[in-house]
């Protein structure tokens, strides 16, 4: 998932702040066959951003996700990735500051927030 970040978004290859969850079977619930793609151990990926980045760029990193993740053996049915986007004011990433909005742009997006 970070090197399809990396490719498709263009962000930092040192931009590593990334959560990963394991769950047990029986604490996944989801629609077996929504919108009819048939899953059946489906791997989440929610991935929060700064907003403005062009929906192809978005198209990419979701085949992008998928490629790596099937590369590792879990099947393409089951990744399900949503993304949250946000603006440059939502991030401070220490000291108290908001230092995406000192710099005024992120890799990918569009305008400055």
């Amino acid at each position: 998932m970070h090197q399809a970040l990396v490719d498709a978004v263009g962000i930092p290859a040192g931009d590593r702040f990334q959560i990963v969850t394991p769950h047990y079977p029986e604490e996944l619930i989801f629609d077996p066959d929504y919108m009819g793609v048939p899953r059946r151990d489906v791997v989440y990926v929610q991935i929060t951003l700064v907003a403005g980045r062009p929906r192809e760029l978005k198209l990419d990193l979701y085949r992008r996700i998928t490629e790596n993740l099937t590369a590792a053996g879990v099947r393409p049915e089951d990744v399900f990735v949503t993304l949250t986007e946000n603006a440059l004011d939502n991030w401070s990433v220490g000291n108290g500051r908001a230092q995406l909005v000192d710099i005024g742009a992120v890799p990918g997006a569009h305008a400055p927030m």
